[in-house]
């Protein structure tokens, strides 16, 4: 396996278990998914605001449905 592959596969763990933890806290969806977007633009996650939204989205449908 490439470095470069393990450095990713820890930053997107990191993200993941980010999102994870802000998914179950007990706020509004509206203030969860603006704290996730704040969190990948700390990660250094560099996307356009309507693709950000996307992702975020994503993310926490993907978590509410397991």
């Amino acid at each position: 396996m490439k470095p470069i592959n393990i450095v990713m596969a820890v930053v997107g763990g990191a993200i993941a278990g980010a999102a994870v933890g802000l998914l179950f806290a007990p706020e509004k969806g509206d203030d969860t998914r603006t704290r996730i977007a704040d969190v990948l633009r700390e990660k250094g996650v560099k996307l356009k605001g309507t693709k950000l939204d996307e992702l975020v989205n994503d993310i926490a449908d993907e978590i509410q449905d397991n």
